[in-house]
């Protein structure tokens, strides 16, 4: 998963001078952004001041608002920028996407055209050059790394042939997109410090280093982890060539988005995860509910028939024993030129789909 800085995805689109095509990691020099080293240190050290005061100092309603505000907060990540802007793996109605836009302001990962454009770059060039946190630099700089020195220069390019005609032309994306500075503002840091302070006497300072600082902290590692953790530590059922794993741990964490073994391979289903229920998924949860109401549509998910013959292709074994074959034919999601035929046949027909 991808974030912008103050948050978590740098936009500077400056790297140092290379060589023509692919930069080994040697010659890769990471070359310190001061700005984005200061502002990580603000957000860690307001962070840690808030769990200290978490744990010890804030009420129990404090703590209790917290975890509820940074719960609903994370589903616009999850549900929104990932499932939904970056892969497509289902339709949402005007108001789930202003809800979804709403929520992820409320988390400061940076405005979803650009999360979701980079995060495209990263499936379509995952563990290369062109992956803004390329795991194969080590957990650093795929956890938080990667943010605070100039991208490569593969990256900067690679990002512009990833088509974003869909976010482009999204109002919701581009409202979020031109007043998103007021909205952080607003919404991850006003908001949930104001509330404790106006409703149950909570001091301002206090509810500014847990219900703001601590919280936006969390929501952000807890994002890196998909970076770092789930593409480093867990087995590969489904594709082992790959770097991302499957790994439960995180998928608690960041409400489901720890099955990333799975998830590579098959960017376009919206459980992104081969389980068909809410284990350890409360983003599948969430999304269905909204489609028992109509608000989501189109739920894009995999037959038990694709799943079982891309891992006995591809898999490492934990899942079925079999000979492996290569499979390079990585894709972002649900619309990217490059998938199969046949596999964009199978799911258009298992879920009903009339266009692509």
């Amino acid at each position: 998963m991808s974030t912008n800085i103050v948050t978590s995805h740098l936009e500077t689109d400056v790297t140092p001078e290379s060589k023509e095509g692919s930069i080994s990691k040697s010659t890769y020099k990471w070359k310190l952004v001061w700005s984005h080293v200061l502002i990580m240190v603000f957000i860690y050290a307001g962070g840690l001041y808030g769990l200290y005061l978490f744990l010890f100092y804030c009420s129990w309603k404090t703590c209790l608002w917290t975890y509820i505000y940074g719960t609903i907060s994370f589903q616009g990540v999850t549900a929104g920028t990932h499932r939904l802007w970056s892969h497509r793996s289902y339709k949402a109605k005007l108001p789930l996407r202003i809800i979804l836009m709403i929520c992820q302001s409320m988390t400061f990962q940076g405005h979803i055209y650009g999360w979701a454009r980079n995060h495209r770059a990263h499936h379509k060039f995952s563990d290369t050059d062109g992956d803004p946190h390329n795991a194969k630099r080590g957990f650093f700089f795929s956890h938080v790394g990667w943010l605070l020195v100039l991208k490569h220069k593969d990256f900067i390019n690679k990002r512009k042939t990833i088509c974003v005609d869909d976010l482009e032309s999204d109002p919701v994306v581009q409202f979020q997109r031109k007043y998103y500075l007021p909205l952080v503002i607003l919404l991850c840091y006003l908001l949930p410090t104001i509330v404790p302070w106006y409703f149950w006497n909570e001091s301002l300072s206090i509810s500014w280093y847990t219900a703001a600082m601590f919280r936006h902290c969390v929501s952000l590692n807890a994002t890196y982890c998909v970076n770092s953790i789930a593409h480093l530590f867990g087995t590969k059922p489904y594709d082992k060539r790959i770097f991302a794993v499957e790994n439960s741990l995180i998928s608690v964490v960041t409400y489901g988005e720890g099955w990333h073994n799975y998830h590579h391979v098959f960017p376009w289903d919206y459980k992104t995860s081969e389980f068909g229920n809410s284990r350890l998924n409360q983003t599948t949860m969430f999304i269905n509910f909204f489609a028992k109401i109509g608000w989501a549509y189109d739920l894009k998910t995999v037959t038990k028939e694709l799943i079982e013959r891309r891992a006995r292709r591809s898999g490492d074994g934990s899942k079925f024993n079999f000979e492996n074959h290569h499979n390079n034919n990585d894709v972002w999601g649900w619309g990217d030129f490059d998938m199969k035929t046949e596999d964009i046949e199978e799911v258009k027909k298992y879920n009903k789909l009339v266009e692509f």
